[in-house]
């Protein structure tokens, strides 16, 4: 298959895939998210996967807004269903998969990371869930941030949707691997070459029990709700003195749609 948004190296051992849209920062629109899905299904015959994103500037920094503002609830459930297919492929397919982060790691992006065996991420690595803020906390994926973040970050993550640096919860290892952002390609590489050390049939078998854990312990049909959640959560209503992301936007453009955004939600530390 041709691809238009990604770049594929494929290898019976250690497969690459980049999105590759750097002027948007990687962000996924559907055809991305189709491509990657596509790609994913492709190399799981590889022992290992590593997923990163082209450029420094971003890994994926979330779904493209372009694509997101004009959706109704169908549209928009349709473009969770899109995400969810993905994210659950990473967890699902027999390679080990491993993420390489810098730059932003935003929404899906963010998802993506956490989604993978092992992820290696720059400690400036920006990361957060920030369509919160327009969307409201219910974006989906619930389950994965609680049982991958802990109930404490999920939750600071989900209501106020802030965007953190990674090396700011390195202690509590979410993570794998964080470190300078430098390293971060070598260091995927690093752990791409000692998972695919591991026997094969034996990283199927445990990743099927790693799932089996999961979907006892957090999920509990909430992926399939979660896509509900997703769609109807783009068709808020807001209340007076509440930021309409989308109506801002078509009023004053993209870039200073953001900028008030985060002005909106910027609250000084006390002193």
């Amino acid at each position: 298959m041709a691809y238009e948004n990604i770049l594929v190296e494929r290898d019976p051992t250690i497969s690459t895939l980049t999105v590759n849209r750097p002027k948007a920062l990687n962000a996924l629109n559907s055809q991305t998210l189709r491509e990657l899905t596509q790609a994913v299904r492709e190399c799981a015959d590889s022992r290992v996967i590593i997923l990163t994103g082209a450029g420094d500037k971003a890994f994926v920094a979330g779904a493209d807004i372009s694509e997101m503002a004009p959706m109704g609830p169908w549209k928009a459930r349709e473009f969770s269903e899109l995400g969810h297919v993905l994210t659950a492929l990473i967890e699902d397919i027999p390679a080990a998969t491993i993420a390489a982060v810098n730059g932003y790691a935003l929404g899906g992006g963010f998802e993506m990371a956490l989604m993978t065996d092992i992820s290696v991420i720059g400690r400036d690595t920006k990361i957060g869930m920030p369509a919160t803020r327009f969307l409201g906390p219910a974006l989906g994926s619930l389950h994965m941030f609680f049982h991958r973040l802990g109930p404490v970050l999920a939750r600071r993550l989900l209501l106020t949707g802030d965007i953190i640096q990674a090396g700011a919860i390195e202690h509590l290892g979410i993570f794998t691997d964080t470190c300078d952002p430098a390293s971060v390609t070598a260091r995927a590489r690093y752990w791409a070459e000692k998972a695919a050390k591991m026997p094969a049939d034996g990283v199927v078998i445990a990743k099927e029990a790693f799932r089996l854990v999961e979907q006892s312990q957090a999920y509990q049909g909430e992926e399939v709700a979660s896509y509900l959640f997703h769609a109807y959560g783009t068709n808020l209503q807001f209340a007076p003195g509440e930021f309409n992301f989308v109506k801002t936007r078509a009023q004053h453009g993209t870039k200073e749609a953001f900028r008030l955004r985060d002005e909106h939600f910027h609250v000084p530390e006390p002193e």
